[in-house]
């Protein structure tokens, strides 16, 4: 089984260049879906105009397939705003980018599970698009254009505060990695009744262990006695 320090550092060439948020994002995004038995590693972050306008050749004036219909300044990569990903095989050598992979064996789709953790951490996944369908594709923009960003503006930092304290509320919901010699711990999707939403929880002999954040999100209080070592839930 590889270290998540194994896996982070597949990603940290990748993670340079990109603006400070994506990069925490980028690895709790990998901290997440490591705890949930998922290997993931960053292919793409900050690309330059140059890059970008030989990537547009490709399928065009290049030989290849079309990869992207974005030219040098139109894509939120040349601004450090996004990130591509691919499924790390579980021998640390490998990839694929195959998206009905279930390495984890949770009957769930390891690449859709990435997807919802992104969205969680607060990104918008290039799979959602109408026109173009970038799966491997995740990006946060703060509302900003790529011609915004061409004429040197910069994400509002309120957007920049919410985007860093909606990702350290998904690091602090994700659990531990369940150990694979304990068969009797599995992982199992928690309903909120207040919102119907869907949170992260585990099953071990038929008792649930849920995250903090969702019994805050339930409405109870839980305080802890740094002096006794106690947690309490009101």
């Amino acid at each position: 089984m590889l270290t998540l320090e194994q896996v982070a550092n597949k990603s940290l060439k990748k993670l340079s260049g990109l603006h400070d948020v994506l990069s925490v994002a980028a690895k709790a995004l990998i901290e997440n879906c490591y705890k949930k038995g998922i290997y993931i590693q960053i292919t793409q972050g900050l690309r330059s105009i140059d890059e970008q306008n030989d990537l547009y050749a490709q399928g065009r004036t290049k030989q290849g397939s079309i990869v992207t219909n974005a030219k040098g300044g139109y894509s939120y990569h040349n601004f450090g705003l996004a990130i591509d990903f691919v499924l790390l095989l579980p021998d640390g050598k490998n990839v694929t980018w195959d998206m009905n992979t279930d390495y984890n064996s949770n009957n769930m789709k390891d690449w859709i599970e990435v997807v919802d953790e992104a969205k969680r951490l607060g990104f918008e996944w290039g799979g959602d698009w109408t026109s173009f369908k970038d799966y491997p594709h995740f990006q946060m923009v703060f509302g900003l254009s790529t011609a915004d960003l061409r004429n040197g503006k910069k994400p509002a930092q309120k957007l920049i505060d919410a985007a860093l304290a909606q990702i350290n509320k998904c690091i602090q919901a994700v659990p531990a990695l369940v150990k694979d010699e304990d068969q009797s711990i599995r992982p199992v999707k928690i309903i909120l009744t207040k919102d119907n939403s869907v949170r992260d929880g585990l099953l071990k002999d038929n008792t649930n262990f849920v995250p903090i954040s969702v019994l805050k999100d339930l409405g109870h209080k839980v305080t802890w006695d740094n002096t006794n070592k106690k947690l309490y839930i009101s």
